[in-house]
């Protein structure tokens, strides 16, 4: 593990210490700025394929280890009924489908269409977000879908997305400061040619 990806998870885990002080909005349906998801995304796009999991492995253990570990079976601003059935671990592959996301668009990244990977991190987020309350209605045995709610993931995917630029400054900075080349390869698999 070379020193970039080492700082890309001080990243992540201050990102997961700033996440616990960022308030939910209450005049935009409880919306908040997710920082953790978002520092995520933006290190899929700079990071390979096993790096990328990895970090989703570290993102979603401190993910459910904020949110469903507690009393209620999560935080109870976000879930207000106890979730007994919701078990730890379901965030780590969220987090990977989203990091898959991302490893797709490495090639346009690289092309320093940056704003292209910057609205894809809104999409992330909003997927994860829409997945996981997918998966708490399946949990809980209804399907209640309250406009309120598609508001609530709606604003924090748009939030969150406006703070994806510094982001993936923060990124280029730590990798010129490491002299480490981002190698944007996406999924592609490397063919052999035989002379």
């Amino acid at each position: 593990m070379s020193k970039y990806h080492f700082s890309i998870i001080l990243l992540i885990l201050a990102a997961c210490m700033v996440q616990q002080f960022s308030p939910a909005i209450p005049t935009l349906f409880g919306a908040r700025v997710l920082i953790l998801p978002l520092v995520f995304l933006c290190c899929c796009v700079c990071v390979d394929f096993a790096s990328m999991l990895l970090l989703a492995f570290i993102c979603g253990f401190l993910w459910d280890a904020q949110h469903t570990l507690g009393a209620q079976g999560g935080d109870p601003a976000i879930y207000a009924d106890p979730v007994e059935s919701l078990r730890f671990g379901y965030s780590i592959i969220l987090y990977a489908m989203m990091g898959l996301l991302m490893q797709f668009v490495q090639p346009i990244f690289r092309k320093a269409k940056w704003h292209t990977s910057a609205i894809l991190a809104g999409v992330g987020i909003f997927s994860y977000l829409f997945a996981e309350y997918l998966l708490l209605n399946f949990v809980r045995g209804d399907f209640t879908f309250p406009p309120s709610v598609l508001y609530r993931i709606y604003l924090s995917s748009a939030l969150t997305m406006f703070f994806s630029p510094l982001v993936f400054w923060i990124i280029s900075q730590l990798a010129s400061s490491y002299h480490y080349s981002i190698r944007y390869e996406g999924l592609r698999q490397k063919h052999r040619y035989i002379d």
